[in-house]
């Protein structure tokens, strides 16, 4: 009778709803999204709660909370903290280092970012602005920097928290339908768990927790409606590799940054037979770290004693390709001088700091006299090779000892052929047949009002042409050992012969090269190793070690017999999760011993 009176309670609430338009099981403030004329007409017939609610919803969406100060800053922090967030700051840190190899840096190539400037007068200025030429010590660079250190941290330190309670806590309880699990299979007990001679769940399920704790699992005794189980998991060591992968990278940061605030990197141009001391004043150019003291530079003297160049000589379609560059040194500290050797790709390590080998080039021996044939101007001028054949440009200035401040531009061709428009070039990197041009300026070299000027250049606003060019006058052209008058009876110049008595024609040493070395310090070099030893393990382990679950458990049937479940479950992808639990279940089952 209830239940009779209860449908007809519900028909006649269900004519009423269809009636009225409202539905008496749901409150009189429901909107079911229906907005505009009919949706009002209805409530408004039926209830006029629902009218109201009508009103309020016509044209108004549904909002949230809005955030304070403190909400946004919770959220800001929670979206930089995040994974994903990590992982695309590591990528634009990789994205902004580019820029860095393709254009030269003030750090460790200051003679390039001069010569950039004077072949891209209008380009370099505007990649100035943007710091191209420091990229490393931008700020953008910086602040992806930074930007990425605080967000690995905010990720490791929960993550590192919940490994730690994770590693404390028990092996999850069994579940109580293992053959739910995807990977799943089943065997009748074996005859060998016997106790008074008769097979046992008990004995088999003890055997169990001790074959998987010796594959490595760690594991807990549980009952699960009566029926003994085991449960065991590993993988742990997962996790602990993807932390140690981030905290090493985080410790790589570190370091770096360390090192770039109390190391100092500094470039130096030296001549074969010349030297080099390792102090502040000695250096070309240097780039100092935020925190570094030049009390600490370890004095100690550097001289280039050869520079030796190996080019192809067999192969046609490479001829005057460079095999191999050695420049061979003496290094002398405390003790005696000690003969060393470097390549490109095989750096000095002496006295706290890396000698790199950059680059190298010819130095023509230059000698200036005055009338009288004073000597008022000697010495081995680095010139900047501007091809793959060493076509090198350079700058000689001789500011005293002349009626008038004589500043010259030369071009040197290690073997110097005539193109058919008339102009010199080099055909081969060697010295086979070595020609100097000199165009000779007289002026103002603008260096008395103390401002500093690059030794590469010539500042020729305040000058006068005297050869070369539209003067309508040939340049001086010379050989090795050969000399020639400067016009205006200025004096004369003299392109001296490095190997006076060498036989007619042999030039193969005649003028002696350079090599631009750069000297680096950095006292982190060891921890960053050992962060990137840190980082390779740990990201092998994240990948290689998989984390799972076992369990097995004895159910006893509705006709008495009993047989053992095992079922497996993986975090992620494991697609040697069935295979693993098929084994163990059949070397169980059947008694063999489980491999560890």
């Amino acid at each position: 009778m209830v239940s009779s009176r209860r449908s007809e309670a519900e028909r006649a609430d269900a004519a009423s709803a269809r009636d009225t338009g409202v539905d008496p099981l749901r409150p009189s403030d429901y909107d079911d999204g229906t907005t505009g004329a009919d949706a009002g007409a209805g409530a408004d017939a039926g209830d006029p709660g629902r009218a109201a609610s009508a009103d309020r919803n016509r044209g108004d969406a549904v909002t949230g909370p809005k955030l304070g100060p403190v909400g946004w800053l919770r959220f800001a922090w929670r979206q930089l903290t995040s994974m994903r967030t990590a992982l695309l700051l590591l990528l634009l840190l990789a994205i902004a280092a580019i820029p860095g190899s393709l254009v030269p840096q003030r750090s460790s190539d200051p003679n390039g970012v001069v010569q950039y400037f004077a072949d891209n007068p209008d380009l370099a200025p505007v990649l100035d602005s943007f710091q191209m030429f420091d990229v490393y010590t931008s700020v953008w660079f910086s602040s992806i920097y930074l930007l990425l250190f605080v967000s690995l941290i905010g990720c490791i330190v929960p993550r590192t928290k919940h490994h730690f309670q994770a590693l404390r806590a028990r092996p999850p309880k069994t579940p109580a339908r293992l053959e739910r699990l995807p990977a799943y299979v089943e065997r009748p007990l074996a005859s060998s768990d016997a106790t008074d001679g008769a097979p046992t769940s008990e004995a088999a399920i003890e055997r169990a927790a001790a074959d998987l704790k010796r594959a490595g699992y760690r594991v807990e005794r549980y009952d699960v409606r009566g029926a003994p189980s085991v449960s065991a998991e590993r993988g742990y060591m997962r996790e602990t590799g993807n932390l140690v992968f981030h905290t090493a990278l985080v410790g790589v940061l570190v370091a770096v940054g360390i090192g770039g605030g109390f190391g100092f990197s500094g470039q130096r141009v030296i001549v074969e037979g010349q030297s080099f001391v390792n102090t502040l004043a000695a250096y070309d150019s240097f780039n100092p770290g935020r925190f570094f003291d030049d009390t600490s530079l370890t004095p100690y003297r550097l001289t280039l004693d050869e520079l030796e160049a190996v080019y192809e000589t067999e192969n046609r379609d490479a001829l005057g390709q460079p095999i191999d560059f050695t420049a061979r040194v003496s290094i002398t500290g405390d003790g005696e001088a000690a003969a060393r050797e470097l390549k490109v790709n095989e750096p000095l390590y002496e006295y706290g700091t890396d000698v790199y080998l950059l680059g190298n080039g010819y130095a023509p021996t230059i000698t200036v006299r005055d009338p009288d044939g004073e000597v008022v101007f000697t010495d081995s001028v680095p010139f900047l090779p501007q091809d793959a054949n060493l076509t090198s440009i350079g700058v000689v200035k001789v500011p005293d000892g002349l009626d008038e401040q004589v500043g010259m531009v030369g071009f040197f061709y290690p073997t110097q052929t005539t193109l058919s428009s008339g102009a010199f070039t080099s055909s081969y990197p060697d010295l086979v047949y070595p020609v100097l041009t000199l165009n000779v300026f007289q002026g103002d070299l603008g260096i008395n009002e103390g401002t500093p000027r690059s030794v590469y250049q010539l500042d020729t606003s305040g000058m006068e042409q005297l050869t070369g060019g539209q003067t309508g006058v040939d340049s001086i052209e010379l050989m090795p050992g050969e000399s020639a008058e400067l016009p205006n009876g200025l004096g004369t110049v003299e392109f001296e012969n490095a190997t006076p008595d060498a036989a007619d024609g042999d030039y193969s040493e005649s003028v002696p090269r350079f090599a631009s070395f750069d000297v680096h310090h950095d006292p982190s070099q060891g921890w960053v190793l050992v962060f990137s030893v840190l980082i390779l393990g740990g990201l092998l382990l994240s990948l290689f070690v998989p984390r799972r679950r076992m369990w097995v458990k004895a159910v006893t049937r509705a006709d008495g017999s009993t047989v053992l479940q095992y079922a497996g479950l993986a975090r992620g992808d494991d697609p040697g999760l069935e295979r693993a639990v098929e084994e163990f279940a059949d070397a169980h089952a059947g008694k063999e011993p489980v491999a560890e």
